[in-house]
């Protein structure tokens, strides 16, 4: 089941130090692009993601073209794609050896959350860090 009491998104927030942000855009009217700066701010290494835009440069990171492209360890995957499109991202998430993946808000794919926890990942659906870390408390990393 995701994660759905406060405690547990909590714990999964304080003990994440690098995100991937699948559908990472570089214009500022995106709310991808607003979570990307709110997710820097509080201490969070991310690595934005989005084939249309590899190799451009959003809030001072590369852009990757896919997970398996980044190379580090990945605790959480920040998904930022349609319910339906979110499958491949969490796929991928589970191939680079990600934590867990956290679908956005309206972002909710049944199958995907059970491929995700059944690889051992934590999930997270239908809610977004830049609301959840003040609303929980969260402490800044660093």
């Amino acid at each position: 089941m995701p994660l759905t009491r406060d405690e547990d998104i909590k714990a999964l927030l304080d003990r994440t130090r690098t995100i991937a942000l699948v559908g990472a855009s570089d214009r500022p009217d995106r709310p991808s692009y607003r979570v990307m700066a709110v997710l820097q701010r509080h201490g969070y290494r991310v690595f934005p993601v989005n084939p249309q835009i590899t190799g451009e440069h959003v809030h001072g990171e590369f852009v990757w073209r896919d997970l398996a492209q980044i190379g580090e360890a990945i605790d959480l995957v920040d998904i930022f794609r349609r319910p339906d499109a979110a499958g491949e991202a969490v796929d991928q998430a589970i191939a680079a050896g990600a934590r867990a993946v956290w679908m956005q808000l309206g972002v909710i794919n049944e199958a995907a959350a059970a491929r995700a926890e059944a690889a051992g990942l934590a999930v997270v659906m239908d809610r977004c860090p830049a609301i959840e870390i003040p609303r929980l408390g969260v402490a800044p990393i660093g």
